[in-house]
């Protein structure tokens, strides 16, 4: 069945889209994805793929997100939630824990973005999330992202905890993959919850990255933007 797989993947390679795809997540020397190779698959054509493959167990699963190539380990990634949403707390817990010792593979935005929340977040929903702020302090920037990512799982029930002392780790964080990461949860809190992602920022914004800042603040009115920005309160 792995075969198969790799084969169907093999058979959608796009070259254009792959060399678009290299420069997009920054796969060059030096750069945070140095190294990622690309088939040019797009994501809903990964997903249709992904779904025919639900039965692979973890140790082949193991072998997608071993791969180079990028879209092995986001299918990989992706039969992983479909598992996770179809399992039971014992094993959901054995994929939890599959999950984490495979960070060093969860090594892009996308592949943390689209799977973190729908595993490491439902998982710890009804627990102790000390897990959480472990990752939040890691040296790894994907474990940190995983961290506030993970708490979108929490933000749609209108439970903002997490995320706020998490953001408040990493408010002085230096990669640019978090100020997006962090100013982008604190924006969906406002969606829910205007007060709360103020009070934060008028706490921080001073010390916020201006990326940070500016994604945190998108959606608010032009004049409110614009004190943020300026710092005139």
């Amino acid at each position: 069945m792995l075969q198969e797989l790799i084969k169907e993947l093999k058979t959608e390679e796009n070259p254009k889209q792959a060399a678009l795809l290299q420069r997009f997540f920054k796969t060059g020397k030096g750069q945070y994805g140095e190294g990622d190779i690309f088939l040019g698959i797009k994501v809903p054509k990964q997903r249709e793929i992904a779904k025919k493959y639900t039965g692979l167990n973890l140790v082949k699963i193991q072998e997608l997100l071993n791969s180079k190539i990028h879209e092995h380990r986001l299918v990989g990634l992706l039969i992983l939630v479909d598992k996770f949403k179809k399992s039971d707390e014992r094993e959901r817990g054995n994929i939890f824990n599959f999950y984490l010792k495979n960070t060093k593979n969860i090594n892009n935005w996308d592949l943390v973005d689209l799977t973190s929340h729908k595993i490491v977040g439902e998982f710890l929903k009804d627990k102790k999330r000390d897990k959480l702020y472990e990752l939040a302090q890691s040296k790894n920037l994907w474990e940190k992202r995983i961290s506030v990512i993970s708490c979108f799982a929490y933000i749609k029930n209108d439970d903002f905890k997490d995320a706020l002392r998490i953001s408040e780790i990493l408010v002085k964080d230096k990669h640019d993959l978090i100020h997006k990461a962090v100013g982008w949860i604190l924006r969906e809190i406002g969606k829910k919850n205007r007060e709360v992602e103020e009070n934060f920022l008028k706490k921080h914004y001073k010390k916020m990255p201006r990326t940070m800042l500016r994604y945190a603040i998108e959606r608010f009115e032009e004049d409110l933007r614009k004190k943020y920005l300026k710092g005139k309160f």
